[in-house]
């Protein structure tokens, strides 16, 4: 359930010592670090981002294969920094059902990510991992001996222990600040109800303190990037109804990097947001595509186009599709690349950075200024190669695609940039002959060999030097992962689903008391509308009147009482309860109970709702209506002569629909539904018992015994109804 659940329906710390590649400086703020880059190209970096490793007992090869591959390829790339944003242990059973810390997960992560700096050649300072939510599953205290990510991650080691850090690298041309963040509940539940980022207002304000700290100290450029580990459609609003999209927003971010949701969900799990112009507010429910808007592409300067709205990239896992994701700031514009590992170890990746890619592009991508005498401006293509062996040629080719085929308009020999601190290759171009109001008209591929005969080459990417934003698809996973604000939306589908379910319990109830038309399955036939089928359908209940009665007073008890009391911690003691609300462990000052998980309890609440007592109500009038049909058909066999002689010979389909209502099949199809029912409902406790440690007679009795009692109660009424019938 715990999956499935997950699917209806994720930092940085620093370190105070001041470190430098080529000098550096510190800060008064122990959160806070700079780190100078000397040398050529003078306004280029690049980073590596790693996320949702799952480190697993019960899967050994997602540690073994972290070692094997991602040590030597750091060797050969050398970023400037290396970011792990969150989950980084599983933290689950082998059944997936209980979660909470495992301390043996820990220690392994701690020796492979020693092993991992060890073969880069890297300093361990430039890592940073991040929490996720299974890295709190069941911490009840941050900093407590179940609190492992303290003691065992690269941060905890190194002693970064504040929830919002920085670190800025300082080119010669400009700031490059990044700032990560931890946004895990303050108390970690355990799963499923863990999902969602819950940042504070006094998080939020020290993010906001965080980006802000070269704003009035530098005459410098600042690039703003973030990262955490839940995208922010899974990261609910604070108390005061502040969100991380408003800190972004206003502070002129250019991208949030984030985990979290795996490429199960999707590959484009990227997504633009708008500024307030083009989207009313920073808590719109839905965002129906992720794609920049045309109309920001107009903007004149980069100050005004950096406002106009950032990006928030997810970058997939380690756990099944071994990813790790490598951007590059190249004159303040960001590219990237994703390297998959699952085929083993990449010997040559290539990271184009001009011409952007025209899907991810910035508003400000149409403000380069050209110099042809510059190798680092807009007059040549450029793209990093990182290789374990010599590059003998690289090669960068332009398609046109206009014609519907692809064919090459540009094939050129690409040079290493001298004195460069990776790779840098560049190639001359005349860029305006490439000016077009198509977005994706025209393709760029790179391709490189090294000298061991190998071959690599880069997908085709579309790009625009005007600046034009392309558009990418979202399937329909990828919107409702992306696309959906859960945490706005959780009550107002709880509530609509109460409104629709008391409507149909009610109003026919209310329709019989004060009208005097009745609503039968005689009626039905003689007028077959739809309004008259559904409120006949609706009305039968009321024949067994113990499961109407039964389904309202169950409908109630969801929203008053508590559903279940667990063990929500990875230490034993006093068991919480959980409410609609989320869960309650203790009271506040006031006397009045402190929720927790909130919205993270809909993992629970809303498929039991949707996928257990909607259908149970329907399947009981269902079981009603047919009851009542079966009722009219004995009645009027009764009322039939016994001598059938003067029956016309041509009545075989009379017969054959007889036949049918005799044997009852539509009974039998209500009572495998039933059935079905029953068993999703008894796998859903199953999952809960485990992942709380319950007893379904002593810790959640009602919600787990009310709708298959109710259920078997109707089956029973309706069959004796229906044989009271024929007895008389």
């Amino acid at each position: 359930m715990a999956n499935a659940t997950a699917t209806t329906v994720f930092l940085l710390l620093s370190f105070a010592i001041p470190f430098s590649i080529g000098g550096g400086s510190g800060d008064s703020n122990n959160n806070r670090r700079v780190v100078e880059v000397e040398g050529s190209p003078d306004d280029l970096v690049w980073a590596v981002q790693l996320s949702d490793l799952h480190f697993s007992v019960h899967h050994p090869l997602r540690a073994q294969d972290f070692r094997d591959f991602v040590g030597p390829a750091l060797s050969f790339i050398k970023p400037s920094l290396v970011f792990l944003t969150g989950d980084l242990t599983d933290g689950k059973s082998k059944d997936l059902l209980t979660m909470k810390q495992d301390e043996e997960e820990w220690i392994e992560y701690q020796k492979v990510m020693q092993d991992v700096v060890k073969k880069s050649g890297l300093d361990q300072r430039i890592f940073y991992d991040v929490r996720g939510n299974h890295d709190n599953f069941g911490v009840p205290v941050v900093g407590g001996p179940f609190d492992f990510f303290s003691r065992y991650s690269i941060n905890g080691q190194l002693q970064r222990s504040g929830k919002v850090n920085s670190i800025t690298i300082q080119t010669s041309k400009r700031k490059l600040l990044f700032v990560g963040f931890d946004s895990t509940m303050s108390s970690g539940l355990r799963g499923p109800t863990n999902l969602f980022g819950h940042p504070t207002d006094e998080l939020l304000a020290e993010i906001d303190s965080e980006l802000l700290q070269w704003d009035s100290q530098s005459d410098q450029p600042v690039t703003k990037l973030s990262f955490g580990h839940f995208p922010l459609s899974f990261s609910a609003a604070s108390k005061t109804g502040k969100t991380l999209k408003d800190i972004f927003m206003v502070r002129s971010l250019t991208a949030y990097l984030c985990g979290h949701l795996h490429v199960k969900f999707g590959k484009n799990l990227k997504r633009h947001h708008h500024s307030d112009h083009h989207a009313q507010n920073s808590k719109q429910l839905f965002q129906l595509s992720g794609n920049r808007l045309p109309s920001e592409a107009a903007s004149s300067s980069e100050i005004n186009a950096s406002i106009d709205g950032f990006w928030e990239w997810e970058m997939g896992d380690w756990r099944k599709s071994r990813t790790m994701r490598i951007l590059a700031i190249d004159r303040g514009h960001i590219s990237f690349v994703d390297v998959n590992f699952t085929l083993g170890a990449k010997k040559t990746i290539i990271l184009p950075t001009f011409p952007l890619d025209s899907r991810f592009s910035s508003a400000s991508s149409r403000n380069y200024k050209c110099d042809s005498a510059d190798p680092s401006s807009c007059g040549v293509i450029r793209a990093l190669v990182f290789s374990a062996s010599p590059v003998a040629s690289v090669l960068a080719k332009v398609y046109d695609t206009s014609s519907g085929n692809l064919i090459v308009v540009l094939d050129t020999q690409m040079t290493k940039l001298a004195g460069s601190r990776g790779d840098l290759y560049v190639a001359p171009w005349h860029i305006q002959a490439f000016e077009d109001p198509s977005p994706d008209r025209y393709m760029l591929q790179i391709e490189a060999t090294d000298f061991m005969g190998r071959t690599t080459t880069t997908e085709l990417r579309p790009f625009s030097v005007n600046g034009i934003p392309a558009r990418f698809p979202w399937s329909l996973k990828e919107f409702f992962v992306m696309g959906c604000q859960w945490d706005s939306l959780y009550y107002p589908i709880l509530w609509g689903f109460y409104c629709l379910v008391l409507s149909a319990l009610l109003i026919p109830r209310a329709l019989l008391s004060f009208s005097r038309r009745q609503y039968t399955y005689i009626t039905f036939r003689t007028n077959k509308s739809f309004i008259n089928g559904l409120l006949w359908i609706s009305m039968e209940i009321y024949s067994v009147p113990v499961a109407w009665f039964g389904m309202i007073g169950y409908l109630f008890y969801l929203v008053s009482c508590p559903w279940l009391h667990g063990q929500v911690f990875t230490q034993d003691g006093e068991r919480a309860y959980m409410t609609y609300r989320g869960w309650v462990w203790s009271l506040n000052d006031l006397g009045k109970p402190d929720f927790l998980g909130s919205p993270d309890v809909m993992v629970v609440v809303l498929p039991h709702l949707i996928f257990v007592v909607l259908p149970s109500m329907v399947t009981t009038m269902a079981l009603a209506a047919e009851s009542s049909i079966h009722r009219d058909y004995l009645l009027s066999l009764s009322s039939k002569k016994k001598n059938d002689s003067d029956a016309p010979p041509n009545n075989s389909v009379t017969k054959t629909s007889e036949t049918s209502l005799g044997r009852r099949w539509l009974r039998k199809l209500f009572l495998v539904v039933s059935l079905a029912i029953s068993w999703k409902h008894f796998k859903n406790c199953e999952a809960l018992m485990k992942a709380y440690e319950m007893n379904p007679i002593t810790h959640f009795p009602v919600y787990s015994l009310a709708v298959p009692l109710l259920l078997a109660y109707t089956i029973w009424k309706t069959r004796r109804n229906a044989t009271t019938t024929s007895t008389k």
